[in-house]
This record gives C-alpha cells, structure tokens and sequence, in this order.
C-alpha cells in the first residue's frame, strides 16, 4: 500500500508494518440506554498499531482505534465509535418521544500501562448525526494470564457526557411530553454513568483470539432521573457478549 503523498506534522511517519485486527461480536444489550430490557445484535472489532510492537491489550468498550504513538507503555491515536438510532416504533416505552438519528463519534484515546498488569484508557469524542456533544470515557482493567494463552481482565469505567450528547436520549420537551404521556424534563450533562467490567479471553494462535465479557453501567445524574429511565426503563445496564478476531500485517511503503 503506498503511503500518502505528504507527512502530517507532529506526528510519526506511517511508513513501515503495520498489524491490522478486525473481528466480529455479538451482544445481549439494552433495547436502548435506559432500557429494562435487552436485545442481541453484532458489533464489529477494529484496531491498527505498529507491527513488531507489544499485543496490547483491548477491551470491548474500546472505541475503533488507530495507535499512531506506541512507545515503550503508551499509546494514542484517533478513535471512532458508531452509536446506532434509535426509532420509537421499535419499542413501546419510546411511542411519542420521537427517532434519534444515528450518530458518528470522533476522537482520540491514549492508554498507559504503569505496569504490565494494568491498564489505563480515556477517550475523548465529539459526537455528528443524532447528537452533537462530548463523550469521555475512562476506565482501567488488571490483567490477569491464568495459563498460557488465557487472561482474565475486570476493572472500573466511568462515562461523561455534555448536554448535547444527554438530551437527544433523556430529554422530554412539551410537543414529546403530549405525545408520550412523560412529564416535561430538561437533562442536562455531567457525570453520565460508573460501572465495572469483565472479560476473559483466549489466544488460540498468533492470527485468532476468541473472548467473552459481561459489563455493567449505572446511569447517574439527569440520565439516571429522566422519567423515561424512572417510569419506563432502569438505570441499571447490563451487556454480555462473545467475540473473534483475526490479525494481519501489511506495509505501508
């Protein structure tokens, strides 16, 4: 693959191996977030870093990622996650409220490893289509091998959204209220959820690893006291998935 015709200033070269991961998942999560209940559906896997370098480590709320710095214990990189619409005649609970177009969330992550058991992520997106706010994800996983080839992970997450990125899905305003049969509710931004997360996973060769994972998010905040999360839904979110991917290099000349 050629490289392209001119080098971005500030940032390394992209010149050289690369090593491409691209896997497939399947999630029972909730309906929608704030959701009682839940529903199967696919998520895609994606990652990109600098051949040669260490198999870091990749949870499943990892954003899609590119790792353009990767020295010794750091990474960072652009990162890209899809947040799918949600249509209120799918789901009784939303009958009034109105659709709310897929969105497109764009940003970067940086991840550090104190030492080879742990480690720390945050991300920053800016949301475009449904929504037009901030998300901020932060979480950090002990990494445990149990034998060769497999490795438990658990650790905390916490999530902060800006009211542009809250209201589309908490809000109520005065045409939605009639609609609905839900009380008038401004939501506001701010500290949007704590939870915890666990993944075991298996590497059954250099190019194939399968894993499985539970996590568990509590909305806080003006998510938490929406009425459509009060009257209809829960603040409590729980998603289990199973996933595969495969590994491959190729060279940028």
């Amino acid at each position: 693959m050629p490289a392209p015709p001119f080098d971005v200033p500030m940032l390394p070269s992209p010149s050289g191996n690369w090593t491409v991961m691209v896997g497939i998942g399947g999630e029972y999560t909730p309906d929608f977030v704030g959701s009682k209940n839940g529903k199967l559906m696919p998520i895609p896997i994606f990652s990109i870093r600098r051949a040669g370098s260490v198999d870091q480590f990749r949870g499943p709320r990892d954003s899609a990622s590119i790792a353009l710095f990767d020295v010794g214990n750091f990474r960072a990189g652009p990162a890209f996650k899809y947040v799918a619409s949600r249509r209120s005649d799918k789901y009784a609970e939303l009958t009034g409220l109105g659709d709310v177009k897929a969105a497109y969330e764009l940003g970067g992550f940086v991840e550090y490893f104190p030492v080879d058991w742990l480690r720390l992520r945050s991300e920053l997106r800016q949301s475009m289509g449904g929504n037009t706010g901030t998300v901020a994800d932060v979480s950090a996983d002990v990494i445990v091998p149990l034998i060769q080839r497999l490795t438990i992970s658990a650790g905390p997450r916490f999530t902060w959204k800006s009211t542009k990125a809250t209201a589309p899905y908490f809000g109520v305003d005065a045409v939605q209220s009639v609609a609905s049969g839900l009380p008038i509710y401004d939501a506001r931004g701010g500290a949007h959820s704590v939870g915890f997360g666990g993944q075991i996973s298996y590497r059954i060769n250099p190019q194939w690893e399968v894993h499985a994972y539970v996590e568990y998010e509590k909305l806080l905040g003006d998510a938490a006291d929406s009425p459509l999360v009060k009257l209809r839904g829960s603040s409590n979110q729980t998603t289990i998935g199973l996933g595969a991917s495969y590994s491959f290099d190729f060279r940028i000349r």
